[in-house]
């Protein structure tokens, strides 16, 4: 289905501001919907000049009228509630909120229509589109009458321009629907009703009085656990219901309208004793005057309970992996003196290499510890762990004999593909250091010391269904005869038992073209 943007482009010459106010009105209609208790299209004049409809909304608070999706049909339809009916098209004209002299009957049931233009500026840029069940003979409950006159208000704001406010949510806070908790605020910011569920998440908060008629900001003040908080949620309710950023005159953060500008922030998440709770206020201003506001409230305290064990239990993860990497450095620390106070060039050869893979496995527990995803970068991995092989490698020589470096992205995996690859990928820079590069190969004495200009790459290619890695050095080759499934060296073996156990993937070793060895890595990631 083409979306709001697409239509707008496909049917419209309207300006992009113009097109944003539209985006952000769809972004908060639910609450209109909801209040109304009716469904909602938007519809707008094309080039052509025939009315279409761009946008509907269901309502949660009762059963819908429209079965089937309306976007993309022309308004002058004679298959849906408002088929037929020129209150769109008048209100377009108009610009000004069109209803239904006499209910209508759709689908057995008499449904009232309201066509209500969305100005811009000057300018009437669409028409909100309202069909609702007809409310029966008896009077309407307090929740009903709240639910339609702040609709009514609302309404209004847009004919006006004025809903919804250009507003910043810098920290994501999602929006309560009416159901979660729904109250209405007088123009001094006192509670004129409160429904069940929003009377049971202050009570939750631990207000014991009744909450009809009381100043909501002085009873959040006594709830909330953080004064500035306390302060902050007043100067929101203030800014709403009065129009001032406090009860002592106007400030810099509220419009020539007398709504809150874009920078005041209108939700918030509270912290109270015993409860937490989302709010999000809706100032409700037409004609120049205030008629105060909804706020809506939702608990989500036992989301926050989860939210915060989730933490804790990344915080326990993330240690147990800094823990690790700590142990597994004593440990390298121990193998590199043994090796030291070693007199045998063979067991110093032997604890060497052991330091070389205690330290890569560190080297990723690090990583770990840093992360909160369990993923690893294995760009920096590699970045990191060359300097140190090329240490262990060439004991004095380092970079100005032989060059590793990396070619090209290897990407983020998973922990338990990166902790394996970064140990294949230890012993083969390492196996190319020491017997593609060194003098003497097959003198144990010599093997770190390395011919000049030795240079080693590793590359890795990567789409959705594989990573390729390939580590191309340009030293003496691949011994004739080699095979990678019948070689005895310790190092090798671990590389294979690697690659096909825990990587589930395949490695080739093969002479390069212009000499050299090409160490190729094919690894499944799905």
């Amino acid at each position: 289905m083409a979306t709001l943007h697409d239509l707008l482009a496909e049917h419209t010459d309207l300006s992009d501001a113009a097109a944003q106010h539209l985006q952000r009105l769809v972004a908060e209609w639910q609450l209109l919907a909801d209040l109304s208790f009716a469904d909602y299209v938007m519809a707008v004049r094309g080039e052509d000049g025939r009315l279409v409809y761009v946008a509907q909304v269901r309502p949660n608070t009762t059963s819908t009228l429209f079965q089937h999706d309306e976007v993309g049909h022309a308004v002058d339809s004679t298959a849906t509630p408002y088929g037929g009916n020129p209150l769109v098209a008048r209100a377009y004209t108009r610009g000004c909120i069109e209803r239904d002299d006499v209910p209508r009957r759709h689908g057995g049931v008499l449904i009232e229509r309201i066509a209500v233009p969305v100005r811009y500026g000057d300018e009437v840029i669409a028409v909100l589109g309202l069909a609702g069940v007809v409310t029966g003979t008896l009077p309407p409950s307090p929740l009903e009458s709240a639910y339609r006159d702040a609709a009514g208000a609302l309404r209004q704001m847009v004919l006006e321009g004025t809903f919804p406010l250009d507003e910043a949510n810098t920290l994501g806070l999602s929006t309560p629907r009416a159901g979660d908790g729904f109250i209405r605020l007088d123009g001094d910011g006192r509670v004129v009703y409160a429904s069940p569920n929003a009377v049971s998440a202050v009570h939750r908060m631990g207000w014991k009085a009744e909450l009809g008629h009381a100043r909501l900001a002085d009873a959040f003040a006594e709830l909330l656990t953080d004064p500035f908080d306390a302060a902050d949620v007043s100067t929101m309710l203030d800014a709403a219901c009065i129009g001032t950023e406090g009860r002592s005159g106007s400030g810099s953060r509220i419009g020539e309208n007398g709504l809150p500008t874009a920078d005041m922030p209108l939700r918030m998440e509270l912290d109270a004793k015993r409860a937490s709770v989302l709010v999000r206020v809706v100032p409700l201003r037409s004609g120049g005057q205030t008629r105060g506001a909804v706020l809506l409230i939702r608990d989500v305290t036992e989301v926050k309970r989860r939210d915060l064990a989730l933490i804790s239990k990344d915080a326990t993860i993330r240690e147990i992996h800094h823990r690790v990497k700590n142990n597994l450095q004593s440990v390298s620390a121990l193998l590199r003196l043994q090796a030291r106070r070693s007199g045998n060039p063979e067991t110093i050869t032997a604890l060497t290499e052991a330091v070389r893979r205690v330290s890569s496995i560190a080297l990723v527990h690090e990583m770990l510890s840093g992360s909160v995803d369990e993923e690893v970068d294995l760009d920096a991995v590699v970045d990191r762990l060359i300097p140190t092989l090329v240490d262990v490698g060439a004991p004095g020589q380092g970079s100005e004999s032989v060059s590793v470096r990396r070619g090209s992205r290897l990407g983020v995996l998973p922990a338990d593909l990166a902790m394996p690859l970064v140990q294949v990928l230890t012993e083969v820079v390492q196996n190319s250091i020491e017997h593609g590069f060194a003098e003497d190969p097959g003198d144990t004495a010599s093997r770190t010391r390395l011919r000049d200009g030795a240079q080693i790459v590793v590359d890795g290619e990567r789409d959705l269904r594989g990573l390729t890695v390939r580590v191309t050095d340009n030293g003496a080759g691949v011994p004739a005869g080699f095979d990678l499934a019948a070689s005895n060296r310790l190092g090798l073996q671990i590389v294979r038992t690697l690659v096909n156990n825990d990587l589930g993937g395949t490695i080739d070793i093969t002479p390069g073209d212009d000499g050299g060895t090409v160490v190729e890595l094919q690894i499944p990631l799905h």
